[in-house]
């Protein structure tokens, strides 16, 4: 678990600059690189292990399986849950989608949005992300997540530990595309991938690094950590794992959950996130593949200010890509929710650049 001792070496520090100035980030393939060094570790054979097959509609099977993902340093091995909904027979590969969950979610609540899916035409995938769903241990929601974060936080310098926000789910979905690519009915050459706030994070996270996946749509779930923190719009995603910051605030003898809380917690357990790579930064490299974004004004989880600076950053790198086509924005005057017309804007995206095309 070597990966894990070094990670402070592999973040480029940027300079302060106002929170309404633009970052110079470091060209897209050294952030590319970064952010696959940061997060490497010794593959295992991914050893599928089939739980049930069954009719989900007409001429579809839902399948329940999982796949190995890594060896932790405890010893275990950790498996990969997935729900693949595809067709009972067909004469061709069909394109597939990643459909991710949020904070307190679980695969199966991504069934609706797979069976759209099938209905263009499209194999729907879901996981469920580390602590969550068959990975909670039996918690509710996202309890085992929290403390799961709080270890990590309280992990001594130099000990192995463990990147549950976000990170450690960004591996096993490198890893879940390994193994789609298997699959007799998957054309592993048109992959998506599809996120609903905390797997909106892990899309432009793990997609933006992955030239897999083809088409990415991240819903309500682009923003900047960094901005957040220099105009005090912290709240709403520190509140999505409560327990984890107030541990940090007491920790650091903080009286309450503050920016200062934030930026050290974020920057043990999930590094670089302020920096190189933050959404404004990650953005750039889907460049040249197809990307829709999807967000609300009014969202406290995703604040708009630093929405507007990564959408802006993915504007520039898509026309310096001549890529403009490839890029859609659809903000509504909502909060943290995706809308109807969002929704279904999202299954056209999929439909345009992995059917169609």
């Amino acid at each position: 678990m070597r990966w894990l001792l070094s990670l402070s070496l592999l973040i480029v520090a940027l300079p302060r600059v106002r929170a309404d100035e633009p970052l110079a980030y470091p060209p897209p393939a050294q952030v590319r690189a970064a952010f696959l060094k940061l997060l490497d570790r010794p593959k295992v054979p991914a050893e599928p292990k089939l739980v049930s097959t069954k009719s989900y509609s007409p001429g579809w099977m839902l399948e329940q399986l999982s796949i190995a993902s890594e060896n932790k340093a405890d010893g275990t091995t950790e498996r990969v849950p997935m729900l693949i909904l595809r067709p009972e027979e067909t004469a061709k590969k069909l394109p597939a989608v990643i459909v991710l969950h949020g904070t307190g979610g679980s695969m199966q609540g991504q069934l609706p949005f797979m069976k759209e899916l099938a209905a263009r035409n499209i194999i729907g995938v879901a996981i469920d992300a580390r602590y969550h769903g068959e990975r909670s241990g039996g918690a509710k929601g996202a309890a085992a997540y929290n403390e799961a974060i709080v270890r990590a936080w309280k992990t001594k310098a130099g000990a192995p530990m463990e990147h549950p926000f976000y990170y450690d789910t960004c591996w096993d979905l490198w890893r879940v595309a390994d193994y789609l690519e298997t699959r007799p009915q998957i054309d592993g050459r048109r992959l998506g991938m599809i996120g609903f706030s905390m797997g909106g994070i892990e899309t432009w996270l793990a997609a933006s690094v992955d030239e897999r996946i083809k088409v990415a749509v991240p819903a309500i779930g682009v923003q900047s950590f960094r901005w957040s923190l220099e105009r005090d719009q912290w709240q709403g995603r520190a509140n999505t794992i409560k327990l984890a910051h107030a541990e940090a605030a007491k920790d650091l003898g903080e009286p309450m959950v503050n920016a200062k809380v934030c930026r050290a917690l974020w920057n043990k357990v999930i590094p670089g996130i302020t920096e190189q790579f933050d959404c404004p930064s990650m953005l750039r490299l889907f460049a040249g593949r197809s990307l829709l974004i999807v967000g609300g004004t009014k969202d406290p989880n995703c604040p708009y200010g630093g929405a507007k600076v990564a959408i802006a950053a993915a504007e520039r790198a898509f026309h310096e890509a001549k890529a403009n086509d490839h890029l859609k924005v659809m903000i509504a005057e909502v909060g943290h929710q995706v809308t109807a017309e969002q929704r279904a804007a999202a299954l056209d995206w999929f439909e345009r650049w992995l059917v169609r095309e």
